[in-house]
């Protein structure tokens, strides 16, 4: 059996969903811990994992290396993975970064949506690139192992990101905005850098993400996959849902506006309809992976890269970026 691999979800987490993970054969999921939290509520969340840990031990494990997903396949569990969706846990003080890795973070956006005081995000009208802190906090994510995750960010951001880091940049949740022009789906200039360097590009399953929204079918899906595959290749695809399952409505107003606004911000979608969209029919939840390796297959995809593209790229890039690299300088690159 191959590994199974999600690159980001935000579900409303639970025993039936643990047990969804384990009926769908997750081996890794990239769990969203922050939105808008600061570092002491982040640790809150943490505690909460640690509980669900304590609860169903024989569901889930929190992971750290590349190793723990050949662990949750010889197990049968799931391996959990955190990540942040902004930088807002690290507040202004770069030494939480090392912490917050210490502590299991694994990923961390440099912006969600809007400015950060790293970098600028996909819904700002004006993109001046990174911050002089977040060429100091990508060098520090560079030397501990966590990974710079650019998936709401701007277009001038992100490029420069991948070209000042000297690790692979990762965009866990997102598509190409050739072919469903969101605000949050990336440029071919984008995909291109990643390809190039090493990076990963997981594909959203998050309707607003999608063509025809809830009403993309499989097809048209796996055959965008394909697409961007015959120009750059399989080496650097994975699948990233950004699913959000069984989160109340209620959620999106956290997730979109945090504390940084008085008026509620629902991004992408209609203001008439705030809650979270309709999933595809063809995938509700993680016992729907297999029709993803169905519609990857029948869109002319090897067996072999099927199994890259739904588990085994991410394999190969969490055990390339996880561990630290102490030899790195301060600037960033690579000691000589």
């Amino acid at each position: 059996m191959n590994l199974l691999v999600d690159g980001l979800q935000y579900s409303n987490w639970s025993e039936e969903i643990f047990r969804q993970l384990r009926a769908g054969g997750v081996d890794g999921v990239h769990v969203t811990i922050v939105y808008h939290e600061t570092f002491r509520e982040t640790v809150t969340n943490i505690e909460r994992w640690n509980r669900w840990f304590e609860q169903f031990p024989d569901l889930i494990f929190q992971g750290f290396t590349a190793d723990d997903l050949a662990e949750a396949r010889r197990t049968g569990r799931t391996a959990i993975f955190f990540g942040a969706q902004n930088p807002s846990c690290i507040e202004d003080d770069i030494g939480l970064v090392e912490v917050l890795h210490r502590l299991g973070l694994r990923f961390m956006q440099l912006s969600y949506n809007n400015q950060s005081l790293l970098a600028t995000g996909c819904y700002e009208a004006e993109d001046p690139g990174l911050t002089r802190m977040g060429r100091e906090v990508i060098a520090e994510m560079n030397r501990v192992g966590l990974v710079i995750d650019m998936s709401h960010s701007a277009e001038r951001s992100t490029l420069q990101a991948v070209e000042l880091s000297c690790r692979p940049v990762a965009v866990t949740h997102a598509n190409p905005a050739h072919w469903h022009p969101a605000l949050r789906n990336k440029s071919d200039a984008v995909i291109g850098a990643l390809a190039e360097t090493g990076g990963m590009l997981g594909f959203s399953l998050y309707p607003h993400h999608l063509k025809g929204a809830g009403a993309c079918t499989l097809q048209d899906y796996c055959a965008m996959i394909a697409r961007v595959a015959e120009r750059w290749g399989t080496e650097f695809l994975g699948i990233g849902t950004d699913l959000c399952q069984d989160q109340p409505d209620s959620v999106v107003e956290w997730m979109r506006t945090g504390r940084w606004s008085k008026r509620v911000d629902y991004g992408e979608g209609s203001a008439a309809a705030p809650g979270f969209p309709p999933m595809p029919e063809w995938f509700r939840d993680n016992r729907d992976f297999a029709h993803l390796g169905a519609g990857l297959h029948a869109v002319g995809f090897a067996a072999v890269e099927v199994a890259a593209i739904l588990g085994g790229n991410w394999e190969r890039f969490f055990r390339r970026s996880f561990g630290a690299r102490p030899e790195m300088a301060a600037t960033g690159r690579a000691a000589e």
